[in-house]
Order: structure tokens, then C-alpha cells, then sequence
């Protein structure tokens, strides 16, 4: 059975807990996370995969290493590349959606 997702529903299933992403949706090897993001997250990498970001409330900022800041408004999403250092952090509560091959260590290499 094919079935609809609510986002707005499902930031409940979050309680409020920030960056511990649930699995909203797999599509073949990829998954969809859901995550509150609010304060900072650690810096950190993937070596072999890339990551999208996209803003459904809020807005975050993703910290580079040796490059600007990447600011994102509701609406707006980045792929940060593979190998690339990031740390995402957020000033207020914001619901981030993460695009990643389910393999992807939640927490960075």
C-alpha cells in the first residue's frame, strides 16, 4: 500500500529531542531523516557520501572548514559533499530533512 507521509505530524514522533534523526522514508538506497535541529551539533564528515539538507521550519547554519558559512531559510537545501568537515548548528528550534544513503553513519565518520 502506497501511504502519505505528514511531516507536521511526524515532528511530533521528535519529542522535542534535538539531533536524534527518525527514518521518515526509504527509497531504494536512500533514506529521508527528520531532525530537530536547535544549538550545536559537533563538527564532523562522511568520507563517502554526500548530504542534502532541507529547511522545512526554521532556518540552520552549516559551519565549513575553511570555507563561509552556509545559511539556509525555510525552503532553501545544500548537498554538502563528501570528505567536506561540517558542523549544522541552529539559534532556534528548526526541522531539518536529511537526504542520505541509509548506510550514512548518523553521526558522522
Amino acid at each position: 500500500m502506497i501511504s502519505i507521509i505528514n511531516i507536521e505530524d511526524r515532528t511530533k514522533e521528535l519529542g522535542g529531542i534535538p539531533w536524534l534523526p527518525i527514518d521518515m522514508v526509504r527509497v531504494n538506497d536512500q533514506v529521508v531523516r527528520l531532525v530537530l535541529f536547535k544549538g550545536e551539533f559537533h563538527w564532523h564528515k562522511h568520507a563517502k557520501e554526500d548530504e542534502l539538507f532541507l529547511v522545512i521550519k526554521g532556518q540552520i547554519i552549516i559551519q565549513l572548514k575553511d570555507q563561509p558559512d552556509i545559511n539556509l531559510q525555510e525552503g532553501e537545501m545544500v548537498v554538502i559533499p563528501r570528505g567536506i568537515e561540517h558542523c549544522p548548528k541552529s539559534f532556534k528550534t528548526s526541522y531539518v530533512l536529511l537526504f542520505e544513503p541509509f548506510a550514512l553513519k548518523k553521526m558522522g565518520d
